[in-house]
């Protein structure tokens, strides 16, 4: 099977949101929102941590990757979310709609500090 070619993204790689930039020149058009099964934190360091264990709702929005750049920005992208030193993983989930999504999981144990945000949602975390 081959790999998937959208990206579910959940909080700073959303449009508006600081790592938008790094995001926005690989994908084709506005994306749609959608969601996927995991729960959803405020690590309080200005960015959130999903955990897709299938025992919530986390929305985002889903976006495909240009066909021509898709390798390029995964590797740009694994770098940006620190999937290279263990911070994030980047793996595959299934989103409400039906597509095959690559996802960034937060990939370290969750700190107590971290505040479960129970609608899934990092634009309403306040």
């Amino acid at each position: 099977m081959s790999e998937p070619d959208h990206l579910f993204v959940y909080g700073t790689l959303q449009p508006g949101e600081v790592r938008w930039r790094f995001l926005a020149p690989f994908v084709t058009g506005p994306g749609t929102l959608d969601t996927t099964t995991g729960r959803l934190f405020d690590t309080g360091w200005g960015y959130p941590a999903a955990v897709f264990d299938g025992s919530a709702r986390v929305l985002g929005r889903v976006y495909r990757l240009r066909p021509s750049g898709r390798d390029a920005a995964l590797v740009r992208l694994d770098g940006v979310e620190a999937a290279v030193r263990g911070a994030y993983r980047r793996g595959e989930v299934r989103t409400g709609s039906g597509l095959r999504a690559w996802a960034y999981e937060y990939g370290d144990r969750l700190q107590p500090h971290f505040r479960r945000l129970p609608a899934g949602n990092w634009r309403i975390r306040r």
